[in-house]
């Protein structure tokens, strides 16, 4: 695993853990773990989106 993934495998990464979670025959234990990781996964990506949209806002306040 590199030490910096995409937004898009971070999204990536969560979805597959859905599917992981949406297996009836997983035990709970794991349910949890996958869920924890999960929750990782979709914190990393939101503060990726929202460093994104700063940047943004930063790029618009200097063009005027």
């Amino acid at each position: 695993m590199s030490t910096e993934e995409s937004f898009e495998t971070k999204i990536t990464n969560a979805k597959a853990i859905l599917e992981k979670l949406m297996d009836p025959a997983l035990p709970m234990n794991e349910s949890v773990k996958a869920y924890e990781e999960g929750m990782k996964e979709l914190r990393v990506a939101e503060k990726m989106l929202q460093d994104a949209q700063l940047q943004i806002q930063i790029i618009k306040n200097q063009e005027q």
